[in-house]
């Protein structure tokens, strides 16, 4: 899954990597090490621009809101559940299938943080003497340091108790696709704990290759089957893990400090 991630990268950065024609200086966001749930978050997407003498798609760096409202619900309560989107389902569930066949993003991230319940913490759950096991962060990230360019799909939602005029009277929201967490050796394995994805957690975000970039933003790519082949996980052997600070897990704690590599697990031995 992803449940929390990093995007350090300055808006200019990413207008550059993502070739954006249209972004505003003053709406973008800070740097942040430590994105959760229903955060403001970067996107870059392709779509008209109200008001244009062309109607062309153009590329994008918008704001929205990280967990997913469909357009149809009520209330926009379940917004912090819906931060993810499985990739071998999406196509057909009610609240992403709409979105998927035209509203597609790219989320940019430095990285995302999984939490591994070490050996000891778990064996103390099994005999009953603790109820919350302490968990060890990892930071997964590009092993070439690139951009962890993370798919994504966003909606619209009109909030009906605001009039049409009021300047939240739209949501725009988001949610990252995650796929099968990679069974292959990391490019680059922490010198103690995991040698896969997959020993972390068995979900992860799927990271989107530059050569598909273009396709998957572009909203007239609308054939499912098409779309589907997107959301083929990328080759394996790209990513680094590593342990960070436990100071992670705490959603107040913020900058660059959290995604210091650790020398060992804070939580003792974890495999």
């Amino acid at each position: 899954m992803c449940g929390r991630f990093a995007a350090s990268r300055p808006a200019e950065e990413l207008v550059e990597i993502f070739g954006v024609e249209k972004w505003e200086p003053e709406e973008t966001l800070d740097q942040d090490w430590n994105v959760a749930p229903t955060k403001q978050v970067h996107a870059v997407l392709e779509r008209p621009v109200k008001d244009a003498e062309t109607p062309r798609p153009v590329r994008q760096l918008r704001t929205l809101r990280w967990g997913l409202v469909p357009s149809w619900s009520k209330t926009p309560e379940g917004a912090a559940r819906m931060i993810n989107a499985r990739s071998e389902t999406l196509h057909e569930k009610p609240s992403f299938k709409r979105a998927f066949r035209s509203r597609r993003c790219i989320l940019p991230a430095d990285g995302y943080y999984e939490w591994v319940t070490g050996a000891a913490e778990r064996d103390l759950e099994v005999e009953g003497k603790k109820k919350r096991p302490r968990k060890q962060p990892y930071f997964v990230t590009p092993a070439d340091g690139s951009v962890f360019a993370m798919a994504g799909l966003y909606e619209f939602w009109r909030d009906p108790t605001l009039p049409p005029e009021h300047p939240n009277a739209w949501w725009t929201t988001c949610s990252v696709i995650t796929t099968e967490a990679e069974t292959g050796p990391l490019g680059v394995a922490p010198a103690e704990g995991p040698g896969t994805l997959a020993e972390i957690h068995p979900r992860m975000p799927l990271m989107l290759t530059e050569d598909r970039w273009d396709a998957w933003l572009d909203p007239e790519t609308t054939g499912v089957d098409e779309l589907r082949a997107l959301l083929a996980p990328p080759p394996e052997g790209l990513m680094r893990a590593y342990p960070v600070a436990t100071a992670v897990s705490n959603v107040r704690n913020n900058g660059p400090e959290l995604l210091a590599e650790l020398s060992g697990p804070e939580v003792g031995t974890l495999f």
